[in-house]
């Protein structure tokens, strides 16, 4: 039963997959009208460096804990991110085949966002946590912040995941961070700057 208990553990494994098997194609690099995926630097700042995997075409392998299912793998690519520490990230990008599609995707991530957290509570009835909306960063079409704050009190572990959607044009991308702790030790104000930058060097 997957809960939100592997929220972090899906991230940092992803990425440390990422990292290792570098002998895999990245993106061509004849495709330079591609969308741009943000550095390591751009994430926020945490106590140990960025590590930025090679892009990949398609879905990541293991999926996303709550949009699994919406995103679709054509026109989709995705690079994972880690530290040294408990904190890992993963950026989405999509390139949908009309502006409408890409606006349909967004609302549809969105939903999923906004009730992850309740569909986890009905695969784990132990699992406690809160969901918020954090609000709109006003970027091309916009991005939107949510974070999904969880416990398990009977496995003692908590974790935090901020989760971010953006669009400009017929692109939608998604940020995905987590760690281990709580809200108030997470990078909030940092991560909407870093979802401003990702929609914004999109194109």
């Amino acid at each position: 039963m997957r809960t939100t208990r592997t929220l972090r553990t899906a991230l940092l494994t992803a990425a440390v997959a990422g990292l290792a098997v570098t002998a895999l194609p990245t993106a061509p690099a004849s495709a330079a009208s591609a969308p741009k995926f943000l550095s390591a630097a751009q994430w926020p700042a945490s106590h140990t460096p960025w590590t930025a995997g090679p892009i990949r075409k398609g879905l990541p392998e293991d999926g996303s804990l709550c949009t699994a299912g919406t995103t679709p793998a054509k026109g989709t690519r995705h690079r994972d991110f880690r530290t040294e520490l408990d904190t890992g990230a993963r950026q989405t990008i999509t390139v949908a085949p009309t502006t409408a599609e890409a606006k349909a995707l967004a609302a549809e991530l969105r939903t999923a966002l906004a009730t992850c957290l309740d569909r986890l509570k009905e695969q784990d009835p132990g699992l406690e946590g809160v969901s918020r909306y954090h609000g709109r960063v006003n970027v091309a079409e916009g991005a939107h912040i949510y974070s999904i704050d969880t416990s398990h009190p009977e496995a003692g572990s908590t974790d935090i995941g901020l989760h971010a959607v953006g669009r400009d044009g017929r692109t939608v991308t998604v940020l995905e961070w987590g760690q281990l702790g709580d809200l108030d030790g997470a990078p909030l104000k940092g991560f909407r700057k870093t979802a401003g930058t990702a929609v914004a060097e999109l194109h």
